[in-house]
């Protein structure tokens, strides 16, 4: 049986890995939920790619186990180093059902997991988990994979380049209905005077990599599906069925569940999955979908014509001049965001960066930090020479243009003026004060200025002084 010992410095690579967004979300669902997925062994495969390495050997050492084992003797594997980290592992592996957390004392692995996990690992079993091959036809051969990619690139960059564009003077290829909706209900893009733009998150949400960029789609989804009412184990199983898939095969939609089904069309729109025609009884997964548990780049990177990750083409000029070596119209359109584009020549965009350019950005919602952030991730490899990577200049000049724009703040309220006396003045301050409603005041001038939700009390208090006088 393999042990699990752990060192400080195994301890120190753990903490820079970040856990996979997924993870939080199955977290979150019911152990009925998690045993249900756990039933297809394609789901258990694709989980286990996004567990932490620790995690994965803990479920290795349990796996051939017929028995559960006290955890006094797992507890024994584990050096002092890496205590912590097998804590967290353990913790994290009940709250996803996979150490069921009703054995006391003792551990392994959830039965239903371990069942499809073995048979996902050694094969067998008639339950159509990975995909079911389509029949080969000679009449209609499956797309290669230059294509295949084509047409994943083709759909996800029209995706990103409708969300930097819309609300310019381009015109970007719109998305379908599906896509907008979730790009709106996720704070991506947000409706101003009619038309959708781009958020601050959105903005954030291009500086990710292509595949967080896609998780972060699909979290958003699965939320949808369930305000939908469509069976979240279907669509989750799905999903990890597609990441399992051969890149390049057609498959079957005869063995879909209804939910699956009409997951298609969504999954298109996408870039995930590619027909020939909506009706179509066969499908074929794009790199996009079979990358989406593992470390593979989800987007060809050989040509120049991919968002996927690639060198950096900006520099950047202690005089805000911007030289972007790119034919890119995607990395054009995010440049564009905040920097006024003078001249574009075959792989290169010359622009720079102008006051009136950066608070155009701002007025989108983006941040100071985001600009600087997408210039130092999208470096050009001779900026990289340089310590610090960017002019502090710019740096620290578009940091005063945000600043400037957010020098003054506006707040509804309530103005308090034209009182009797300074006594009567301060007994409604002082009261004012205690509410913490008090945003501003004037004492020479008898006035202050009090928030919309205080209001309500501040009269009343006023009233019921004036009633006493009276009396």
């Amino acid at each position: 049986m393999p042990s699990v010992q752990l060192n400080s410095h195994s301890e120190n690579a753990e903490k820079k890995h970040i856990e996979h967004a997924l993870l939080p979300f199955l977290q979150s669902q019911s152990q009925n939920t998690l045993t249900r997925l756990y039933q297809r062994p394609s789901s258990c495969l694709s989980l286990f790619r996004l567990l932490e390495p620790v995690e994965r050997q803990i479920i290795m050492s349990l796996l051939w186990l017929e028995s559960a084992i006290p955890q006094s003797t797992m507890n024994t594997w584990v050096n002092r180093e890496g205590r912590k980290l097998y804590d967290e592992a353990i913790a994290t592996l009940g709250r996803l059902n996979i150490l069921p957390t009703n054995l006391t004392n003792k551990l392994a692995l959830n039965t239903t997991f371990k069942m499809s996990f073995r048979q996902a690992l050694t094969g067998g079993g008639t339950s159509g988990s990975f995909g079911v091959p389509a029949e080969n036809d000679d009449k209609s051969p499956a797309q290669d994979l230059e294509s295949l990619d084509s047409f994943a690139l083709e759909r996800w960059e029209t995706i990103l380049h409708y969300m930097v564009s819309s609300g310019t003077e381009q015109q970007p290829t719109k998305p379908s209905q599906g896509v907008l909706y979730l790009l709106q209900r996720s704070g991506l893009m947000s409706t101003f005077q009619g038309v959708l733009r781009i958020t601050s998150a959105g903005f954030q949400f291009l500086l990710h990599s292509p595949h967080d960029q896609l998780w972060d789609l699909l979290l958003q989804y699965l939320h949808l599906a369930e305000e939908r009412q469509m069976d979240l184990v279907e669509v989750l199983g799905f999903i990890f069925m597609l990441s399992t898939m051969e890149l390049g095969k057609e498959y079957s939609t005869e063995n879909l569940s209804g939910t699956q089904k009409a997951m298609l069309e969504d999954l298109r729109d996408y870039g995930l999955i590619w027909q020939r025609k909506p009706t179509s009884r066969r499908f074929s997964p794009t790199r996009l979908a079979t990358t989406l548990t593992s470390a593979s780049p989800p987007l060809p990177t050989s040509s120049g014509n991919s968002s996927g990750p690639q060198e950096g083409f900006i520099i950047l000029e202690t005089n805000y001049r911007v030289y972007a070596y790119t034919d890119n119209p995607l990395q054009t359109a995010v440049l564009n965001l905040f920097v006024s584009l003078k001249y574009r020549f075959p792989n290169l965009v010359v622009g720079s960066i102008t006051r009136e350019s950066v608070r155009k950005a701002l007025a989108n919602g983006i941040t100071a930090d985001q600009i600087i952030s997408y210039l130092m991730s999208h470096a050009h490899p001779q900026m990289r020479k340089n310590n610090p990577l960017l002019p502090v200049t710019v740096q620290d000049q578009i940091r005063l243009w945000e600043l400037e724009r957010n020098r003054l703040k506006s707040q509804e309220g309530y103005l308090y003026t034209a009182f009797a006396s300074q006594a009567d003045y301060e007994f409604v301050l002082h009261y004012a004060k205690e509410l913490d409603v008090v945003l501003w005041e004037n004492a020479s001038r008898r006035c202050f200025f009090g928030t919309l939700g205080g209001h309500a009390n501040i009269k009343g208090f006023i009233e019921r002084r004036a009633m006493g006088s009276n009396q």
